[in-house]
């Protein structure tokens, strides 16, 4: 998208609407008061948010600072909302026009910043009414699983798993008056029945079989296990086709009797860790279930194989979500099914569940659950029994697990990226100054060049203070080796500043500037000539040798 300035006049005449906002910020501009902004602009259909130029007609470019790398700035916005906002940068005469473009919410899915749904009242931001949220979530369409069968009545209930779901709702609520309530008022307190008629979400979790071969036979599970990657053929394979609540157990059991315990050695430590965490499939199979689509015609598959598992379930993501947000937001498919799995205590209704399966799968040294097969028709996901790091392992013992639980799901996931030397989302960037705060992670060197690396107290309690400071030094050696490999190739002909800048783009104009004030100093290059036309070559006697180094090799 590239705006003429013809199309910024005709925006500058324009009466600021639901669809344009105008901000002088010739300075700068709140990263949060942005972010409200998109959601607000998103809510009302979309729009464009218009930095550098005031905001009262006649209007006037004043031009505008903010925001210098906009691109870090728009990959925050998209992942703390979900929506593709892209930017582009307007050379008026009269200074810099920064655009924001923000698309339209998704169908059914109002747009929240920091807990808030945002719209807009003239030049202020308010949340949207309660009203205005239902309509917005009515537009998805009904809840199937709120839906009354309808010819579906209470003798197609397991009175058994009635029963259960009522004592598991008295657990979990302390509410004692529930024990004495009869099975239908207790359905109906739960919204699972009106009259003679229950709803789906009651034949998915309390249905008996031949109920649901009759009425929804698409509410089945199976189960599949493979003893290697390479098998076709399963070696197991049951078909859980009754109410939810009657095979949860014995669906874990039916994993648990293959589930390997992973031995991981680390000096003289040795440890123990089963390759699947009983929460995280708990938590998986029940986001399969509360996130299907129930109107298509195929059943969850659960895959076992050695040390991976697979769990997917027909229908893509719901709208709105997607596998950069799913941490962050909640849209449940079923939301009666889920609001039923919170009352017995299945599920938080809060919908933590994909926070839980990263958090426990990061805190075991295994790789995060993975998305990648999901699509419009399936979500799929795979969980792995791999303990990739024994020494992050023996990390997080030395935070402690009381420590561990006061960490958010965005501190469990820095730390993550930090000890696989990933880059940092911009969304986890916030988490940073209370872990650096904290002293379980450092950063080394300044600017656009620095970098993150977990404590040398953590790398001294594994008796690995070596590797630490290998870690710590390596980066400046290896920049130089650099350095020098490019001066090699380029022989007598040299290379300007600039070149060698390019070679190393993640380091700052001074941290470049240090890296051969080093190699000069210790008579590894030269530069010969001033300013503009000043190159960097290999020391005299020493671009000899390199000569003759790279002619042997």
């Amino acid at each position: 998208m590239s705006a003429t300035l013809d199309e910024l006049d005709a925006w500058l005449s324009e009466p600021e609407s639901d669809r344009l906002e105008f901000k002088e910020a010739k300075s700068n501009f709140h990263f949060e008061t942005l972010a409200r902004y998109c959601a607000a602009l998103a809510n009302e259909g979309g729009g464009k948010i218009i930095l550098g130029v005031t905001d009262r007609r006649p209007r006037r470019v004043v031009g505008s600072k903010a925001f210098e790398e906009p691109g870090r700035t728009v990959a925050s916005l998209i992942n703390r909302l979900g929506i593709q906002v892209t930017f582009e940068e307007i050379h008026h005469a009269n200074g810099r026009v920064l655009v924001f473009h923000v698309p339209p919410r998704p169908v059914g899915v109002p747009i929240q910043h920091n807990g808030v749904f945002w719209s807009r009242a003239g030049d202020e931001l308010r949340p949207l009414s309660p009203d205005r949220l239902r309509r917005v979530f009515q537009e998805s369409g009904p809840d199937f699983s709120a839906e009354l069968h309808p010819d579906a009545g209470l003798d197609d209930l397991d009175p058994a798993l009635v029963e259960r779901f009522g004592e598991m709702w008295v657990r979990k609520s302390g509410n004692a008056t529930l024990a004495g309530v009869t099975p239908r008022q207790l359905l109906e307190d739960a919204e699972l029945l009106a009259g003679n008629k229950i709803t789906h979400a009651a034949l998915v979790l309390l249905g008996t079989r031949p109920a649901l071969g009759r009425r929804l036979a698409q509410a089945e599970l199976v189960f599949e296990y493979r003893s290697s990657e390479a098998s076709i053929p399963f070696q197991q394979r049951i078909e859980f086709r009754s109410g939810f609540l009657g095979y949860l157990d014995e669906l874990w059991n039916t994993i648990n009797l293959r589930n390997e315990m992973l031995q991981y050695r680390e000096g003289f430590f040795v440890g123990d860790i089963p390759a699947f965490n009983e929460a995280v499939v708990r938590e998986a199979v029940l986001n399969a279930l509360a996130h299907r689509d129930y109107r298509l015609p195929g059943s969850i598959f659960v895959r076992q194989f050695p040390k991976r598992l697979e769990i997917v379930s027909p229908g893509g993501f719901p709208p709105g979500i997607n596998a950069a947000n799913l941490l962050w937001r909640q849209s449940p498919r079923n939301r009666r099914i889920a609001d039923a799995c919170a009352k017995c205590g299945l599920v938080e209704r809060s919908g933590q569940g994909a926070n839980r399966m990263f958090e426990e799968s990061i805190k075991e040294g295994k790789p995060k659950p993975d998305f990648t097969g999901t699509d419009d028709y399936q979500v799929e996901l795979t969980l792995r029994g791999e303990i990739q790091n024994p020494a992050f392992l023996r990390f997080l013992q030395k935070i402690g697990a009381e420590r561990l639980a006061t960490f958010g799901t965005r501190d469990i996931l820095v730390l993550d990226a930090v000890q696989r030397e990933e880059p940092l989302p911009e969304d986890l960037k916030e988490r940073l100054p209370h872990l650096l705060d904290s002293g379980l992670i450092e950063r080394i060197g300044r600017g656009r060049g620095s970098r993150l690396i977990l404590s040398r107290g953590l790398y001294d309690f594994i008796g690995k203070s070596g590797a630490y400071t290998r870690r710590k030094g390596l980066d400046r050696e290896t920049n130089k080796a650099l350095i020098l490999r490019h001066l090699i190739g380029a022989g007598s002909s040299g290379a300007a500043f600039t070149e060698l800048q390019q070679v190393l783009p993640a380091l700052s104009r001074r941290q470049v500037q240090g890296l051969l004030e080093d190699l000069r100093t210790a008579g590894r290059i030269a530069l010969e000539g001033k300013r503009r036309y000043a190159l960097w070559r290999i020391a005299g006697e020493r671009q000899d040798q390199a000569g003759r180094e790279q002619d042997g090799a």
